[in-house]
């Protein structure tokens, strides 16, 4: 143990911490405050932080109350939840495939979740306004486990496709790109297929609306979180041998397809109950993890401070749509527009050490 890092027990499980890693997850979590306060602060009817505050402890007058704890907080607690889990969702696959431009959304998982999604919307005929009992049910039972099964369904794809005696993180980046786009295409021709209504309701969901989301979204992601962040903090030990190559850890008593097998399906289901319930957020399961790893300084993207910071970005998107931003506008187009910039930097940064 050296002065940069601390031990951290919990029960029969011990990590060793970096002292930097935990500053920073330490900040994160106060901006996360911040950032939450504020996003149940503001709005058409704009309430102080104080009495926020108290109103989450219990006070507050019957009107506040209403208004934080019915309307704005279980959109927030999704915004917060969908963050968490598109962060931790990125910092596996970014170290699973050791390249910095493997995550969800890049490599196709998230095109896969979305076009099971989408064909729940669109076959069920509920346009999200209205759709009947019957299939308003069908969405919200349907939607979550179409969603996991097409982006899992395209994850075995792209490992099957990717693996030639191991996994190469260019040759998944590539083949990722290409499954997406196919992806893609089926999406479009779904909502060319759907009804006027069923089509307007998708192509909003596919914009990733944080709008009007309620505790019937918020439930799945605090069940899904509960059980697969238990299995990811595990995981960080192996995580650590992996970036180490395949015969490295092979080396070091790693059951490595196994492993894989796991930290894939630990990452698929994060993002695909991410994107079941909010739309796909584009560029925040890539650009959160190599954030956090530059604010961390370590080898591999941090899981924690992945979740932190994802959390961080998804509520921030939130607080600019509904107050910053004097027009309706989907979270999503907010993320993708802070990452599209970060990706072209990232290319550019690639390519400039490639040919020096």
């Amino acid at each position: 143990m050296s002065a940069t890092t601390a031990p951290l027990r919990v029960g029969p499980l011990s990590w060793l911490v970096p002292l930097r890693a935990a500053l920073a997850v330490v900040l994160g979590l106060a901006a996360l405050a911040l950032l939450v306060a504020l996003d149940l602060s503001h709005g058409d009817f704009e309430i102080p932080l104080s009495d926020v505050v108290a109103t989450l402890l219990g006070g507050g007058d019957p009107g506040q109350q209403f208004i934080v704890r019915e309307l704005r907080l279980p959109q927030t607690v999704v915004a917060l939840l969908v963050g968490a889990a598109l962060g931790l969702a990125g910092a596996l696959t970014q170290t699973f495939a050791r390249n910095p431009l493997a995550s969800p959304d890049l490599l196709g998982v998230t095109e896969g979740a979305a076009v099971g999604a989408v064909g729940v919307i669109v076959l069920s005929g509920a346009s999200g306004y209205g759709g009947g009992l019957v299939a308003g049910s069908l969405q919200q039972v349907g939607l979550p486990l179409a969603a996991f099964g097409g982006g899992l369904a395209t994850a075995t794809l792209l490992y099957v496709l990717s693996w030639r005696r191991g996994i190469d993180g260019q040759r998944l980046v590539l083949v990722g790109i290409g499954i997406g786009a196919a992806l893609s295409a089926a999406t479009s021709w779904l909502l060319v297929s759907a009804r006027i209504q069923d089509a307007a309701s998708a192509q909003i969901w596919l914009n990733g609306s944080l709008n009007a989301r309620g505790w019937e979204q918020a439930v799945p992601l605090l069940v899904t979180l509960a059980v697969l962040v238990p299995v990811a903090l595990v995981l960080i030990r192996t995580l650590n041998a992996i970036q180490l190559g395949d015969d490295s850890a092979v080396g070091l008593g790693v059951r490595l397809q196994w492993t894989q097998l796991l930290v894939l399906l630990v990452a698929v289901g994060l993002a695909a109950i991410a994107v079941s319930a909010v739309g796909p957020l584009e560029f925040v399961a890539f650009v959160v993890p190599q954030v956090a790893l530059r604010l961390t300084g370590g080898s591999r993207p941090p899981v924690v401070a992945s979740m932190v910071l994802g959390s961080c970005l998804v509520v921030g998107a939130d607080l600019v749509t509904r107050v910053v931003i004097p027009f309706p506008l989907p979270a999503g187009l907010v993320t993708a527009a802070l990452g599209a910039p970060y990706l072209i930097w990232l290319l550019l940064r690639a390519n400039r050490k490639a040919s020096a």
